[in-house]
């Protein structure tokens, strides 16, 4: 079922959007047609959770779902996993992260590849993620590997961007990307029961606060524990994602990426590779010659 009601659905047919997304995934027939289908009769927030490697991100999305589902909501997870450079696979998997949820009637988990995507998002977060909202879950969270520049491109996704980080950065939280600190739509502070967490806290507000008083808001959190979970989660709830000033620069970004990609969809990289491999072989080689002479 890909077309949602405004009331909360009763039933949503997994195997069909697994199929669906498939589709969309691997640009099989009926792709391009299955998205110009889709729509979205309900506002389904979208919650991109990013940060460092062993911020506790997938630890925190199991807490939130743990959360969510007390009210019965229906949940989709995409988890965004790095890329091999051989098979263009998966490394890591959404079995083995989130296995407290992953045969749970009402969550529905997939793993995606980042496809090379020098971001860590690739087009196909874009499409996948529409798919979920047209499927009528009530909630969709997206999960960033936290390498590369996915941190930041995680907000042109994204209605809600949390930003996880932990109390060992200390008094190097000076040197936390700027780009990153902007993008955050909350700040959580995970692993709170380690040492210099008030401290890294305090230092974090200080530096959010804003001209006009305006500051992020700044959660701590004990995932594993499930302590300050609730917190995050009215904030979510709360919050709507038709209230964010970003949404056209966003929708813009998204629309980018998408045209982008059809530009780009003539490009097999496996054929790539085996005309470079061909070529690189004779002496005279050049590779900027040898893109001119490509397309």
């Amino acid at each position: 079922m890909l077309n949602a009601d405004n009331d909360k659905p009763a039933y949503i047919d997994f195997r069909s959007v697994a199929r669906a997304l498939t589709i969309v995934e691997n640009d099989l027939t009926g792709a391009d047609g299955l998205l110009k289908s889709l729509s979205f009769n309900k506002n389904v927030p979208v919650i991109g959770i990013t940060g460092p490697p062993g911020a506790g991100k997938s630890t925190l999305v199991n807490s939130l779902i743990s959360h969510l589902l007390m009210d019965s909501h229906k949940i989709a997870v995409l988890a965004v996993d790095p890329s091999s450079p051989f098979n263009f696979g998966s490394l890591l998997g959404d079995r083995i992260r989130m296995a407290l949820h992953f045969n749970h009637p009402d969550v529905f988990i997939r793993s995606l590849a980042t496809r090379g995507s020098l971001g860590g998002l690739s087009v196909k977060t874009i499409e996948m993620a529409d798919v979920l909202r047209a499927a009528g879950f009530d909630y969709i969270l997206i999960e960033t590997v936290g390498v590369g520049q996915s941190e930041i491109e995680i907000a042109g996704l994204a209605d809600i961007t949390l930003l996880v980080l932990v109390p060992e950065s200390g008094d190097e939280i000076q040197n936390i990307k700027s780009g990153l600190m902007e993008i955050a739509d909350v700040f959580i502070i995970n692993k709170a029961d380690r040492a210099d967490a008030d401290l890294f806290t305090n230092n974090l507000k200080k530096i959010l606060l804003q001209k006009d008083g305006h500051q992020p808001p700044v959660f701590k959190t004990i995932a594993s524990q499930g302590e300050g979970i609730a917190d995050v989660i009215d904030f979510i709830v709360s919050a709507s994602p038709l209230q964010n000033i970003r949404k056209e620069i966003l929708l813009a970004d998204k629309a980018y990426k998408l045209i982008q990609h059809k530009r780009m969809a003539t490009v097999d990289k496996k054929k790539l590779r085996q005309a470079i491999a061909k070529a690189s072989a004779k002496p005279e080689f050049n590779l900027y010659n040898f893109i001119e002479s490509y397309f």
